[in-house]
């Protein structure tokens, strides 16, 4: 009997007694799994070998899970600081909890929960109380000794229900692969003992072979067309570019012109302009990504000028300005933009390409950045829809009836509006979209029309309408995602990004 190479090196390394994984056989034969796969399928029709299927999980530790494993779940750090305070007698001010036990951002949270759930305390008055009847020994915590067990492979002897709890808090990730594993049979023992050669055989056609002539003398490799093939994953543009380039043809067959300009800006451009005093709570460091680089020192002096006047005195008879804090230092600071309103200023100022005469439209779709707790609603960097219409006697209906046009190119034509406050426009308001899976109203949008604070110092006589809208939030409208760190991330979803089909 002869056989190619691999079917003779899987049949010889097989035995009659003794299961094995094709993954073993894999390694020991330096062979790939897909190849060895379909060697033992080929094998196995032929009468040689057995194959035996099973389905088994795979768990594995997030990184946020391995983080908790090694300095400790949240809930169990903050009830030890409670126990250190004294909890178990007397309240004890969750403020100072949290500061000793070192938690920050979403952990507080995280630990409140979980310790309420657990029994280990309870939260009132802003004060926590260590509970008398906990529902587990907080030394022998069993998700904090499944964390473990996971991380030393030993995850098949863990309870289904803890899996389920630790895959819930996002701690580890479960993944379900097929197993297949190889025994001799009689035929494939005599076929052994009787002589098994090895025989050369040719996988593809080449181009040589067919000008030599050779490959009427060769002999190719038989296919089981049945066998798994390895899979191989083609590149593909991603869907959130997809949707940002669909939402670039709408507003360029809206008649918008894109604007372009720097991710890292002076807050001149992203804030100052926008009449934003330099004391408003989002300009701090909590909210902003400062840059670690030297002042912007190509800044219009004269705009400068108006816009620190703006600030200081108001514009017009009625305007009072902000009588806040003003530093030219801080203005010329640069940080990552936390909106492309900044390219907004620039364009309107006439900085970026000249001075613009009414009718004006323009967007753009570009990443943002702000110091945002991460939810499955906000990241720290997404993409902002940025338009604005400059135009005479402009009114909300003008900006509410180009919305409801954006939206229907997309399938959207239940949005809802909110009437908000904005330091920059007046009125204002802010856009809302029904979930299609959850029926829940999520928030896609702000918009309004700028004040004269905002348009004077610029050199701006007429009305401009002008919006922010979220691209991520546009795209769980369309397809129904729950949460955005599935499409972008660290954490994103790469079977759904493969798999997910386009809308148009």
């Amino acid at each position: 009997m002869k056989l190619p190479e691999t079917q003779l090196a899987l049949l010889e390394a097989a035995s009659a007694t003794e299961q094995r994984t094709v993954a073993q056989f894999a390694g020991e034969l330096g062979e790939d799994t897909a190849a060895v796969t379909r060697a033992a399928f080929e094998l196995e029709e032929a009468g040689l070998l057995a194959v035996d299927e099973h389905v088994a999980e795979d768990v594995a530790l997030t990184e946020e899970g391995e983080r908790y494993r090694e300095a400790g779940l949240p809930e169990l750090r903050l009830r030890a600081a409670a126990v250190e305070a004294g909890a178990d007698a007397e309240p004890a001010e969750m403020g100072r909890l949290i500061g000793a036990s070192g938690l920050e951002g979403p952990e507080v949270d995280i630990a409140l929960s979980n310790l309420a759930r657990k029994g280990y305390g309870s939260i009132e008055g802003g004060a926590v109380q260590l509970g008398a009847d906990p529902k587990y020994d907080p030394d022998e915590d069993p998700e904090a000794e499944a964390l473990d067990d996971i991380a030393d492979g030993n995850a098949g002897y863990l309870d289904s229900g803890i899996l389920d709890r630790l895959e819930s808090r996002g701690l580890i990730e479960r993944t379900e692969t097929t197993v297949r594993s190889v025994t001799l049979t009689d035929d494939g023992v005599t076929a052994l003992m009787e002589g098994v050669e090895a025989t050369e055989t040719v996988s593809a056609v080449t181009p040589e072979l067919l000008t030599s002539g050779e490959w009427r003398e060769v002999e190719f490799t038989e296919y089981n067309v049945e066998a798994d093939a390895e899979t191989v994953h083609s590149g593909k543009e991603h869907i959130l570019r997809q949707t940002a380039n669909r939402v670039k043809n709408v507003l360029v067959g809206m008649g918008f012109q894109e604007m372009e300009g720097p991710h890292a800006d002076a807050d001149f451009w992203i804030n100052d302009c926008l009449f934003m005093p330099q004391d408003h709570p989002a300009r701090t460091h909590w909210d902003r990504f400062a840059l670690d680089v030297p002042l912007m020192d190509d800044l219009p002096e004269d705009l400068m000028e108006r816009v620190e006047d703006a600030h200081r005195n108001g514009v017009g008879t009625e305007g009072d300005g902000y009588h806040s804090p003003w530093s030219e230092d801080f203005a010329r600071a640069v940080a990552l933009r936390g909106h492309t309103t900044s390219l907004s200023m620039r364009y309107l100022s006439g900085h970026a390409v000249g001075e613009l005469e009414p009718p004006q439209r323009y967007f753009s779709v570009e990443k943002v950045y702000r110091n945002d707790t991460l939810d499955p609603t906000h990241l720290l960097e997404f993409f902002q829809i940025e338009g604005w219409v400059m135009a005479e006697e402009l009114s909300v209906r003008d900006l509410m009836g180009t919305f409801t046009e954006f939206y229907e190119q997309f399938g959207i034509t239940d949005l809802e509006f909110k009437p908000h406050y904005n330091p920059y426009t007046e009125p204002s308001f802010e856009l809302f979209g029904k979930h299609p899976e959850t029926g829940e109203l999520i928030e896609i949008g702000n918009s309004g029309i700028f004040r004269e604070e905002v348009l004077s110092p610029l050199g701006v006589d007429c009305d401009v309408m002008a919006w922010g809208l979220a691209l991520e939030r546009l795209l769980m409208l369309m397809y129904g995602f729950e949460d955005i760190r599935d499409v972008h991330g660290t954490l994103c979803d790469l079977d759904l990004l493969r798999n997910v089909e386009v809308v148009y």
